[in-house]
């Protein structure tokens, strides 16, 4: 499998066998060669390290094309879509005076994969969840991942994997895996769950992710049967740095009325975003294939209170629309590391079976003798760093599965020295965001 690099959001998916009304793994698996399912086997002959024990199946899944020339003349309605999803996941992520950062791209990669082992009510409520079918999001997210930039200058980057804890041994249907080879370009391992397993674990997220994120798990429970992981980075400089002459001593106030001295960047930029509550601007990375865009609640509105005013369509009419005038802009240098277990925020957005032993319906996914699948916990990571020379960030996502039209005036002032909400737009895909946050205060370094 061609290797991808430079990870800023980890998706990791565990899968762990639901243990309904057992103590542990069944003895009654079928043995190595004699599964009718369909299921990946158990013997194969890869070389391994013999400090990790990791062996690398991909090359023993037969990738398959059919299926995976789908036409793409839904992909535009498919990032509204996208962007929808993102602004709701961020609108249940937020907390008053508390920094956010996700990434949407990052999240759905990861889900997507787990979807195609979902069946019945658990697809149709991921589905739900998504704003589009499976396999609308199959094709979204392949035909988007074959699209990704690789200038020196601005550089998105991703790279999937799926981890098999070979001590459970699950039958994991190779229809699954094939579905993830195929439309994520997934590498797929097998591997005991021990620490030396989730240091392997931990290592490929810190190296797909240019080591922002160091690690995306603490532990491997030994009811984990899957690990399904995406690794996103971005790493870009502006258009136009800023000089040193262009970055000055300046006051943040913080969401809580606290005032913090800051390096505020000043900049003329030409592109002026407005709504009804918010008014900001767009800065291009170099080639102009991303851009950093922020939006500026009026005053005496909080950022949540701005966000709840949104909806993905809304949003991407703002950043579609801006206004072609003099803008005189300035943002701190900040940077910000963020976590938070996704399960409540996925359940309140519909998905509830996929982390319900009882209900849960993976059985495209496979299965531990008797034992289905189900979510165990969704955690997500993710670092940004803004400075006079661009931008970094990164992002990891674990989820574990067990058993506007205006007059232009001569020239606008956006100051972002207040609580704002900020995104990494991707121009080539109708502005969507992949990085959405909000800076209610800046954290020190």
């Amino acid at each position: 499998m061609k290797k991808k690099i430079f990870g800023l959001l980890c998706s990791v998916l565990m899968l762990t066998a639901a243990l309904t009304g057992c103590g542990g793994a069944s003895d009654s698996s079928p043995a190595p060669n004699e599964s009718e399912e369909g299921s990946l086997q158990n013997e194969h002959n890869n070389t391994v390290s013999p400090d990790l024990s990791v062996i690398n199946l991909t090359a023993d899944i037969t990738a398959s094309e059919d299926g995976t020339e789908e036409d793409t003349a839904s992909l535009p309605t498919d990032t509204a879509a996208a962007a929808d999803f993102g602004l709701r996941l961020l609108q249940h992520s937020a907390k008053e005076g508390e920094n956010t950062l996700i990434s949407p791209l990052s999240v759905l990669y990861a889900l997507g994969m787990t979807s195609n082992g979902a069946e019945n009510n658990t697809l149709s409520q991921m589905e739900e969840a998504f704003g589009m079918s499976r396999q609308e999001l199959n094709a979204y997210l392949s035909a988007y991942g074959q699209s990704l930039p690789t200038g020196d200058k601005c550089r998105l980057s991703l790279a999937n994997s799926i981890w098999i804890n070979n001590d459970i041994d699950p039958e994991v249907r190779e229809e699954f895996l094939q579905s993830a080879v195929n439309w994520y370009d997934s590498e797929v391992y097998r591997a005991s769950f021990d620490d030396a397993a989730l240091a392997a674990i931990n290592d490929w997220v810190k190296e797909n992710t240019d080591g922002m994120i160091p690690d995306i798990l603490n532990e491997l429970p030994e009811d984990t049967v899957l690990c399904l992981i995406n690794a996103l980075a971005f790493d870009a400089e502006w258009e136009n740095i800023y000089r040193e002459n262009e970055i000055q001593d300046g006051t943040f106030t913080a969401a809580d009325g606290t005032e913090q001295t800051v390096d505020m960047m000043y900049s003329d930029e030409t592109l002026y975003l407005k709504d009804e509550h918010a008014v900001g601007f767009i800065k291009y990375y170099a080639g102009e294939d991303f851009a950093f865009a922020a939006l500026l609640p009026e005053e005496g509105m909080s950022v949540s209170d701005y966000m709840s005013s949104l909806t993905g369509q809304r949003l991407l009419e703002v950043l579609n629309n801006p206004l072609e005038t003099k803008v005189h802009a300035s943002m701190p240098k900040f940077q910000c590391e963020y976590s938070v277990e996704m399960n409540d925020i996925l359940k309140s957005m519909g998905m509830t079976d996929a982390f319900d032993p009882q209900a849960a319906d993976f059985s495209s996914m496979g299965s531990t003798g008797e034992l289905p699948f189900y979510i165990d916990r969704v955690i997500h990571k993710t670092y940004i760093a803004v400075d006079e020379k661009g931008t970094k960030a990164g992002a990891a996502t674990a989820v574990m599965i067990a058993e506007m039209s205006l007059e232009l005036p001569e020239s606008e002032t956006v100051y972002l020295d207040r609580p704002f909400v900020y995104m990494l737009i991707d121009c080539r895909h109708g502005n969507l965001p992949v990085f959405i946050g909000t800076l209610e205060h800046i954290e020190n370094e």
